[in-house]
C-alpha cells in the first residue's frame, strides 16, 4: 500500500465511527476496520474483507496488551516516547503481513534477546584491554622489585643479597601482588575462613608496597578498578598459566557470510539435582535465513537429523513455509513461485525440546560441601564436559556463600575466581572448556576442580549453583546440510553459524 492510500484510510476512519454502537468493526467497500478504544486514543487494525475477523480481533487484543505493557499511560506523549519499542513489538506479532503464532511473554523475550555478534566483540575487546593492563602491571611490579632491592643494598652496606621477601624474611609482611582478571570484575586475596571476620576492604585500593612510591603510583593509576570489590589471586600455576588461559575467548571468530547465510540459535534451560541426575531439560531454537543476492531467493534447505528422539522435539515453520516433515527435513516455501525476502533476516523454522535425555547434557557440575566440625565447611566443585562436540566459551560457575563468610581458595585450580559482592557468591570463570585445542593451539580441557573453605556449616546455603556459557554449535545437532535451488536443484554455496546460550542453568 502506498503512503497516500494509508493516509486516506486513516483520515476516513474517524468519520465512520458510529455513535452509541457496541461494535468495534467497520466494513467499507474495500477494507475492514477493527478497532479498540484506549483511553482517548484508538488502536486500529486495517485488513481486507476476506480476512478472518476472529483472528483479527485476537491480534488487536494482543496489540493492546503490548501497548499497556510497554507504556505507563495511554497518552500520545508516552506512546511517542516508546515508539521504537512498540514498532519492534508489533513487528514480532505481524511479519510480512502474516500473524505470528506468538504470545505476550514471547514478544517480551524476543525484545530482550541479546546479540551474539555483539557479545563476541565485547569478549574480544575485553581480552585485548586485559592483556594491555597485564603488561603495564608486570612492568610496575618489576620497577617496585628493583626499588626494594636497591633499598636492601643500601641498608646492608651495598652488598648483594637474595630477596628475603620471597623466603619469609624482613619483607614477609608486604602483600604479594598478583595481576587482576579482565576489567569486568576485580579480585583480591582471600581473608581467613571465619564468619566473624569482615572483608578486607581498603579505601585506597590496591598497592604494591606498604609505602606509596613511584611503582605503586603506576599500579594505582592503571588499575582503575572498584574499591568495594574483593580481589582473588589466580591459581599457583603462575604467570605463565595466566597468560596461557587469558584471551582464549578471543579465539571465537565470526563466520564469513556468503550470499545465503544461516544462523542457528538455541537457548538452554537446565536443572540438575545436587545428588546427581537430571531434573528438567528444555531447549528452544530457531533457524534464521538471510539472503543478500536476489538470484538465490528461491531455494530449499536440507536440515540434518536431530541428535535426539523426534517424540520430544517439536518443529514449527513460518506460515509462508511448507510444513516441516521430520522424515524429509526440508525447508521450502509453500508457493514455489514465491521468493524469500532479500536483505532481511527471516526466522523460517523454530523448535522446542523438553525431555529427560541425559545424553544431551553439555556440562555436569558436582558441588560437594563437607562440614569440618569447627564452624567451617570444605567445598569441592567439579565440572566435566559431557558433550565433547561442544566448545564452551566464557564458562562461569556461581556458588552462593553463607552470609558474612568469605572463602579461602586452595591453589591448583584452572581459570580464575572472584567474589560477587552484590550476590555474595563465588564466581569461578573458565575461558574455554573443550575437547579440541583452540585456534592458538592451546590444549583443550574437559574437566576441572576447585576447593575452598568458608565459615558456616549449612549445606543448603551453597545452592542453587548457577552456570552460564556460550557454545558454538547446536546442542540438538540441528544444522543445514545443503542448500539447493527450488527450480533446478542446483546446489548453492552457503555459510552458517550456530550458537548455544544459557537461559537458566542451575544445580538445585
Amino acid at each position: 500500500m502506498s503512503r497516500s492510500r494509508i493516509d486516506s484510510l486513516l483520515a476516513s476512519f474517524p468519520k465512520l465511527i458510529p455513535t452509541n454502537s457496541q461494535h468495534t468493526s467497520i466494513e467499507t467497500t474495500d477494507v475492514r476496520y477493527v478497532y479498540q478504544p484506549l483511553d482517548e486514543l484508538y488502536i486500529l487494525l486495517i485488513t481486507n474483507k476476506a480476512s478472518n475477523i476472529l483472528q483479527d480481533i485476537d491480534t488487536l487484543h494482543l496489540f493492546a496488551r503490548v501497548v499497556s505493557d510497554l507504556c505507563r499511560t495511554a497518552d500520545e506523549r508516552e506512546i511517542s516516547r516508546q515508539a521504537f519499542e512498540l514498532l519492534g513489538a508489533f513487528d514480532e506479532i505481524v511479519s510480512l503481513g502474516w500473524r505470528e503464532q506468538i504470545n505476550l511473554m514471547q514478544v517480551k523475550n524476543n525484545l530482550e534477546m541479546e546479540s551474539h555478534e555483539e557479545k563476541i566483540q565485547e569478549i574480544i575487546a575485553r581480552n585485548k584491554e586485559a592483556e594491555a593492563k597485564e603488561e603495564l602491571k608486570r612492568r610496575a611490579k618489576q620497577l617496585e622489585m628493583q626499588r626494594r632491592e636497591q633499598q636492601k643494598r643500601a641498608t646492608s652496606g651495598g652488598g648483594i643479597s637474595s630477596p628475603s621477601f620471597l623466603s619469609g624474611g624482613a619483607y614477609s609482611s608486604v602483600p604479594r601482588f598478583e595481576p587482576p582478571p579482565p576489567p569486568t570484575t576485580s579480585r583480591s586475596e582471600s581473608p581467613a575462613p571465619s564468619s566473624l571476620r569482615p572483608p578486607a576492604f581498603k579505601g585506597s585500593g590496591m598497592k604494591l608496597g606498604s609505602k606509596k612510591k613511584a611503582g605503586a603510583d603506576l599500579a594505582d593509576l592503571i588499575s582503575g578498578e572498584p574499591e568495594e570489590l574483593l580481589v582473588s589471586p589466580p591459581s599457583t600455576s603462575g604467570q605463565a598459566a595466566r597468560e596461557q588461559t587469558l584471551g582464549k575467548t578471543s579465539t571465537i571468530s565470526t563466520v564469513v557470510q556468503e550470499s545465503v547465510h544461516i544462523q542457528i540459535r538455541e537457548q538452554l534451560t537446565l536443572a540438575l539435582l545436587r545428588e546427581g541426575g537430571l531434573k528438567t531439560l528444555e531447549v528452544k531454537g530457531d533457524l534464521n535465513l538471510n539472503i543478500s543476492d536476489a538470484q538465490f531467493a528461491r531455494i530449499k534447505l536440507g536440515v540434518s537429523q536431530p541428535a535426539t528422539s523426534a517424540n520430544d522435539l517439536v518443529f514449527k515453520g513460518h506460515p509462508n513455509v511448507g510444513k516441516f516433515q521430520t522424515n524429509e527435513r526440508v525447508v521450502a516455501l509453500k508457493d514455489a513461485n514465491r521468493s524469500f525476502p532479500v536483505g532481511l533476516p527471516l526466522s523460517v523454522l523454530k523448535w522446542r525440546y523438553s525431555g529427560r535425555d541425559e545424553s544431551l547434557l553439555p556440562l555436569s557440575i558436582n558441588v560437594w560441601p563437607t562440614p569440618s566440625g569447627d564452624g567451617t565447611c570444605e567445598v569441592n566443585i567439579e565440572y566435566e564436559l559431557e558433550n565433547t562436540k561442544l566448545a564452551l566459551h566464557d564458562v562461569v560457575i556461581s556458588i552462593p556463600l553463607p552470609s558474612g563468610s568469605y572463602p579461602t581458595v586452595t591453589p591448583g585450580y584452572s581459570g580464575q575466581w572472584s567474589l560477587n559482592a552484590a550476590l555474595h557468591s563465588l564466581e569461578w570463570s573458565i575461558p574455554l572448556v573443550s575437547a579440541t585445542p583452540a585456534e592458538d593451539s592451546t590444549p583443550g580441557q574437559t574437566s576441572g576442580s576447585m576447593e575452598f573453605s568458608v565459615g558456616g556449616e549449612e549445606i543448603d546455603a551453597f545452592f542453587p549453583v548457577k552456570v552460564s556459557f556460550v557454545g558454538l554449535s547446536s546442542l540438538l545437532g540441528i544444522e543445514v546440510n545443503n542448500v539447493t535451488r527450488a527450480d533446478n536443484g542446483e546446489e548453492v554455496l552457503f555459510s552458517q553459524e550456530a550458537t548455544l546460550t544459557v537461559e537458566d542453568f542451575q544445580v538445585v
